[in-house]
């Protein structure tokens, strides 16, 4: 397949933006088709459905890069969002998932790291900045050591797979054609594993699986 990966540009800074299409157009499996300096401007962009991918800076004029992925889900569900930022804030991390980002990516870590996101996301997958993953996994993180040797409850190879398609961010239906079977199967196997584990919804599935290594995953 010789088709590139369309990525539309939100930044507000002309020289960050200039190094990011530099660095993008660089890859033999990228091209940069536009240019916007703010949220509003990567909406609009975005309703003509040539775009595969949008960059966005979280900070920007008038509306943020959370309002403008929240807005983007709405009008283009199937477009991926890798979110470029110099917050290393839980709070922003776990809304921006929330707001269904594929990727969170801090401006200061290496170049690496975005074009990492760039494919996870492309693939249908998730990326969190390798920076950022001991936050999600805190909660599942055991502090003392007399816990240490405490099972967590086994779950089947089949729940396993669910889950982890699941947290890398792959649709019930998604996850059936590539296991080859029923979309019930899957959620079956899903809100079993997910009992087992205690996890109660979204965040707590990212968490557990960025302690798993699920999230960086090619």
């Amino acid at each position: 397949m010789n088709a590139r990966l369309r990525i539309v540009l939100a930044e507000n800074h002309a020289t960050v933006r200039q190094g990011l299409r530099l660095l993008l157009e660089n890859e033999p499996d990228m091209a940069v088709i536009a240019e916007v300096s703010n949220g509003e401007d990567a909406i609009r962009r975005a309703r003509a459905d040539d775009a595969d991918l949008v960059v966005m800076d979280l900070s920007m004029p008038g509306m943020s890069g959370l309002c403008a992925a929240r807005e983007l889900r709405g009008v283009r569900p199937d477009l991926k969002v890798v979110v470029l930022t110099r917050h290393a804030d839980q709070t922003y991390l776990h809304e921006l998932l929330r707001a269904g980002v594929s990727g969170y990516v801090l401006k200061q870590s290496a170049h690496a790291e975005l074009l990492h996101a760039i494919r996870a996301a492309a693939g249908g997958g998730q990326h969190v900045d390798s920076a950022l993953t001991r936050h999600l996994a805190a909660p599942f993180t055991v502090s003392d050591p007399r816990k240490a040797h405490r099972r967590i409850p086994a779950v089947t190879d089949r729940e396993a797979d669910v889950l982890r398609l699941s947290a890398q961010g792959h649709s019930n239906k998604e996850i059936a054609q590539r296991l080859d079977v029923g979309v019930k199967t899957v959620e079956v196997h899903k809100a079993n594993g997910m009992r087992k584990l205690h996890l109660s919804g979204r965040i707590d599935l990212l968490q557990f699986g960025v302690m798993q290594g699920w999230l960086n995953e090619s």
